[in-house]
Parts: structure tokens; sequence; C-alpha cells
């Protein structure tokens, strides 16, 4: 028969005992700070974090029959409003979800990109704003200082401040200008490359900033009129392209991974890697060949940072370097840990300098074929036009943007498309701001968006204003984003139906031209998805306050109208300018300021 063994108080006073209690508070105590370490400071904390907020939105669409029900009396003028997502959706992003992401490869950074749920599996339903959201500080006050409590996020702050990125000061957050390399500023930062690369007098005009952080060098590079396309993934920093468009500066939600980015051949007079980490010569040097298919010929490649003369890393430099001589790119520079390359303007040269086995794509690969296209071990061929689009060759800003590029001939009679074209929104642009009086021009609006921008003649009419165009070309539509570029302005290719990649609230004015096409096949003719949802997604990406501008024939224009209404934005209806031909009319809608606590649900 067993026996209880009762402890004495002498026993139970012992001091084992007491180091037993200690040992476990200590084992206790480390397990919380190993805990809190994994929370803060790696990406398991952003999946976490995220995870509840996930499971919430999702539970709106737990049954598709339902959803489409909604979707139908919402079409049909019958549902007041759409509800309100949970209060910790405020950042939502539905292709940029760690909950979902997390369970995917990580080979080539395959999880941090874009990994966007079917349309039954989107939550219907509205993002609200933060407590306490305040509209945004208006440009160029906003370069160096936005509200802290409309993303009220600290980690970069604590983590970077002492690199110059940013700074809690009372209700706001300050932005200095500096960076991981350059900690006393971008403003110093670029004036040492102006030594060796024409950054003033309209020769460079687009840039892409890799792995950007707060985006202050493209920022700052805004002072000599080089429009920069600053881009990050949704990391351990999860808010700093966030952070970046609240500053009103161009900047987008990407991961350089397994996919080309999106946007065409030769789009960038400049790409520029500070600290960004990318991997360039890995995976028989698919990275670089990707910048290269990018670059404009004639272009300038900047990477500060590892690998460039960086302690322990040899290795990685040689094979940069390796891969710049087989490239036939001119070394301009190596200034300390910065290099600086320029892409030749002819033919490759892989036939007489091909030490790394590099080879020419096939001819029938399209380059400038970019969304959800697969990256490719080969260098992309500039097409025939190659020396006409290099830099250099192509006018100087702002004289490039008015003049037609050789790539508008990629459509028929483009020439003269484009000409029209350009005329046309120059009238447009005239009738919205004197007629519709709308806030393009004034301060209020910086971060604009065009959802079909075709040659960008839309942003081209807003060359004189303080604000910036995202130019958004259809997958589906004629490949015009090239021109685009070549006129000097930025833009991505996107499917509007699926969500676009950027937070919620980051943009202040939403234009587009005959949206229900963007969602047509071009085949069959019928709607791949709906209006609802486009307009939804419309919603999450514009501020409060801000405005949305529709063109379209005057049967749609009714039906968006009907919608407007439950997604709570106040509509009103208009006649297109006098001079304009067709059925057109104009509908423009504000969205009003709404938390959790001022709605009705």
């Amino acid at each position: 028969m067993g026996h209880i063994n009762l402890t004495s108080p002498k026993q139970r006073n012992n001091p084992s005992r007491k180091w037993q209690l200690l040992d476990f508070v200590s084992m206790v105590f480390f397990a919380v700070v190993i805990l809190f370490f994994l929370l803060i400071f790696t990406p398991l904390g952003d999946s976490l974090a995220a995870s509840g907020s996930q499971a919430l939105i999702r539970s709106n669409t737990a049954d598709p029959q339902q959803r489409h029900r909604l979707i139908a009396l919402v079409e049909a003028g019958k549902h007041p409003e759409i509800e309100s997502c949970p209060a910790d959706t405020v950042d939502y992003m539905p292709c940029e979800d760690p909950t979902r992401n997390s369970q995917l490869s990580r080979e080539m950074n395959f999880y941090r990109e874009r990994h966007c749920p079917s349309p039954d599996e989107t939550a219907l339903c509205l993002i609200p704003a933060p407590q306490g959201y305040h509209v945004p500080i208006q440009w160029p006050e906003s370069l160096h200082k936005i509200w802290h409590e409309n993303m009220p996020y600290n980690k970069i702050a604590d983590r970077k401040g002492h690199q110059g990125w940013m700074k809690k000061d009372g209700p706001y957050f300050i932005f200095p200008g500096g960076g991981t390399m350059f900690p006393d500023g971008a403003t110093q930062y670029i004036a040492k490359l102006k030594q060796y690369i024409p950054i003033s007098g309209g020769t460079l005009r687009t840039a892409l900033d890799m792995g950007c952080g707060v985006a202050s060098f493209g920022g700052h590079l805004l002072e000599e009129n080089i429009l920069t396309l600053s881009f990050a993934p949704r990391d351990s920093h999860k808010s700093q392209i966030q952070f970046a468009l609240e500053r009103g500066i161009p900047a987008f939600v990407l991961m350089l991974g397994t996919r080309r980015l999106p946007f065409p051949a030769a789009s960038f007079d400049l790409m520029h890697c500070s600290r960004c980490l990318i991997p360039f010569t890995a995976y028989n040097a698919t990275y670089f060949l990707e910048v290269d298919r990018l670059l404009r010929p004639g272009g300038y490649l900047v990477i500060s940072g590892p690998p460039v003369q960086w302690p322990k890393q040899d290795k990685e430099w040689a094979d940069l370097q390796a891969v710049a001589r087989a490239l036939c790119y001119e070394l301009i520079v190596v200034d300390g840990n910065t290099v600086i390359w320029k892409k030749p303007v002819g033919d490759s040269c892989l036939q007489n300098q091909n030490e790394l086995g590099l080879e020419l794509c096939d001819e029938s690969d399209d380059s400038s074929s970019a969304w959800y296209v697969k990256l490719k071990k080969c260098v992309s061929q500039t097409s025939v036009i190659r020396e006409e689009i290099a830099v250099g060759t192509i006018p100087k800003w702002p004289q490039r943007l008015k003049q037609a590029p050789t790539r508008a001939t990629l459509i028929k009679n483009g020439y003269d498309i484009f000409e029209a074209d350009t005329r046309r929104w120059e009238r447009r642009i005239s009738y919205y701001k004197n007629s519709l009086n709308l806030k393009i021009g004034t301060p209020a609006v910086r971060n604009v968006m065009d959802m079909n921008a075709f040659f960008g003649g839309f942003a081209a009419g807003l060359k004189s204003d303080p604000l910036w165009v995202m130019n958004v070309v259809a997958d589906r539509k004629p490949s015009t984003l090239g021109v685009i570029y070549d006129r000097g302005l930025i833009g991505v290719f996107h499917d509007w139906c699926e969500p676009f990649s950027s937070y919620p609230r980051t943009y202040d004015f939403i234009h587009a031209v005959a949206i229900e096409s963007l969602i047509k096949d071009p085949v069959t003719g019928t709607n791949r998805c709906n209006l609802v949802d486009v307009m939804v997604e419309m919603d999450r990406l514009l501020r409060p306050q801000g405005t949305v501008v529709i063109r379209d024939s005057p049967e749609l224009i009714t039906k968006i109208d009907r919608i407007a209404g439950s997604v709570r934005w106040k509509s009103t209806i208009h006649d297109k300018e006098p001079e304009s031909q067709g059925r057109e009319r104009i509908l423009v809608a504000i969205k009003p300021l709404w938390t959790l606590t001022s709605s009705s649900h």
C-alpha cells in the first residue's frame, strides 16, 4: 500500500527548496524575455498579431451565398450600408495577410509576395479609421512630420531612430531624413551621388528605390524633379510603406521574390538599393537580371551597403562585380560602401563575355509582360527601340512629358492617339478644377491614383500641381505602361478583380474612367468580378475626406451611385464638359471621416 509523504515545516523552509523556486522564477523570466524578443523583433510577432484580426475579418464571408445576396441587394440600392470591419483591421491588406502567407514556402521569399484571397474569401466590410485619426498633414510639411495617432507604431522609431529614420515627438512622428546608409540625411547622400550621376538638369526622371525604409531617399529626390517609386515588403518593419505614403511619397508594398516586379522593361532611369539586402547574385543572378530588365539603357544602378566592400562578404562582392562585367555595365565609381554602374545603350555583349554562363531570353519572351510572370534566369531583350528610349536620347524632363515616345506606336495610330489623349485631358482637368471645383491643385490632394491610366494623360495634365499620380494599367488592357514611364511618370500593372498592394487610407484622390471595363473579360464580355468589391477596395485605399471621380455611361453611373451610398460616400452626378463627345457622365464622391464609435455599427 502506498503512503503520502507529508513534508514538515523545517523541510519546507530548507535552502534547496528556495533555490528550486528561484530557478523556476528565473526560467519564467527568461522565457518571457525570449517571447518578447520574438514578438517585437521578428515577423512572428506580426503574424501572431494579425491572426486574430484576419480570423475576424474572414468571419464576415463565411457563407458565399449570403455574400452574393448582399452584393445583389447593394447593387439594387436595397441595402443601406455595408457593415464596418472589426476594430483591429484598421491596417488590413488582403493580399499581404501574414497568417495566410506564413504557411507558404520561404524559398526566394515566396511567402512575402502578394497572395490574394479568392473573391468569396475577401471581406465585404468597410475598414475603419483608427481611434484618434486626423486628416493627414499636408504636403510639403508632411515630408518631415505626420500624426502619430494615424499609425501609432513605434517599432521603427525605437529601432532606427539613431540612424535618422524617424522619431516620436509629442503627437507627431518626425522624419529627419536619414537612413541606415545615410544617417546624416538623404540630402547629403544625394549630394555625394551628384558627383558621379547627372541628378540635376532633367536627364534622370524616373527612379526605383528597392527596400526603401520610410522612403526618405525618394522624398528628397523630389527636390531634383526625380520621381521615385519606393517599395518594400510587409515585413517586421510592417508599417514602412504606410509611413512613406502618409508622408506623401510615392510608395508601394512589394517584394522581389519569385516573380517579375509589376513594371514594364526599361522603365527606370535610376535604380537604387541602400542596404536593401537583396541577394543580387543568388539563383544564377536572377535578381540582378530583373534589375537589368527594368533599368533603362544608359541608366544608373546604385548599390550602397552589403556586399560592397563589406567585411566578410568578399565573395559576394566579387560575384556582384562579375555579373555587372558580364552585362557590360560601365563601372562609374566605388566610393566606400557605394558602387555606381551605368547600363550600356547598345546590344548585349553576352556573346563576347559570358564568364557566368548567362544567356539571352528567347525572342518570344515579352520583356514588358510582368503581371504574375515568373522571374527568368536570362537577360531580357529590350526591343528594337532600345536606343530610342535610352537615357541621354529620350528628351529631358519636362519636355519628355508631352512628346509622344516611340513605344506609343505599339498601338495602331499611336502617335495620333497620344496627341489627342493629351489634349483631351488638358480640357477635362480644366473642367474638373473650374466647373466641378475639385480639390486637385490644392494642398488637400497629394496622393492620387488613376485606375485606368492608358497613356497617362490625366497625370500629365496635373504636372504643375503639388501631387503625384499612381498610374495603373490593367493587365488585360493594351500594355501602355511603358509609354507612361517614357513620359517621366510612374505606375504599375494591376488587375482590379484583386485588392491593390497598399495600406488603407493612402490616397487622397482616386480617378477612374470606364470602370466596368477594368473587370470585363475582353473575350467573353462578362464581368470577372463585381463592382461592389471594386468600390469597397477603393474605399479601403481612400483617405477620409478623400475624393473619388468616376466617368462612365449614364446607366453605369446610376448603378455606381447606388453602391456609393452603401459604402457611405456622399456622391453627386454631373454632366461632362461641353466640348467632349460621347454619353459620359461624371460621379464625384467624398468619403466621410468615421470611426467605429461614430458609425451605427
